[in-house]
């Protein structure tokens, strides 16, 4: 894998992103300390219901978002801008992970249970290359369903928000370099 850097600015609160730099090279990131995965200790089954509406959040956000129904995994309020650059054609949820066990079940939690979950994903692009992607979430239940409150940044899990009501550019929190 071959890991770059891209300087930019903008792209706050939904505005145009303007990249400045050429890209660099560079080394892969670090790993994060054990510690920081301990936040998530709670394996969601992929027969739970958040497990089922992360895995079609990811599909409509890795294939382009916005024409597909996006808004529909959202909260109320969250904003939220699909990457369109490099649609995936298919994506299998690998993993899922809560920093609480009420996210693991079948049926879906009383309105307002929230949880953090991380999401292992392996997206396969248009060339057949299959990316390792990570997402770190805020879910809230609301009328019997799992909705997307934010999508983090940071890949330790301890950043601040990408998304959130009144919104903001998100992006992956990690992944396979291009």
């Amino acid at each position: 894998m071959r890991y770059f850097a891209v300087s930019g600015t903008g792209g706050r609160d939904g505005g145009a992103l303007s990249v400045s730099a050429s890209p660099a090279e560079v080394s892969a990131p670090e790993i994060a300390p054990e510690t920081a995965a301990g936040v998530f200790s709670h394996s969601v089954p992929s027969g739970a219901a958040l497990s089922a509406s992360l895995g079609e959040f990811l599909r409509t956000y890795l294939a382009g978002g916005q024409g597909a129904g996006l808004e529909r995994y959202l909260s109320p309020g969250v904003r939220l801008s699909a990457p369109t650059a490099a649609a995936y054609v298919r994506v299998d949820v690998e993993d899922v992970v809560a920093d609480t066990e009420r996210a693991g079940g079948k049926e879906v939690p009383a309105d307002g249970t929230r949880a953090r979950v991380r999401v292992r994903v392996a997206g396969e692009d248009r060339g057949g290359t299959r990316w390792p992607l990570v997402y770190l979430l805020e879910v809230t239940t609301r009328a019997g369903r799992w909705e997307v409150s934010a999508l983090e940044g940071g890949a330790a899990g301890a950043a601040t928000p990408a998304v959130a009501p009144s919104g903001s550019v998100a992006a992956p929190v990690a992944g396979g370099a291009r």
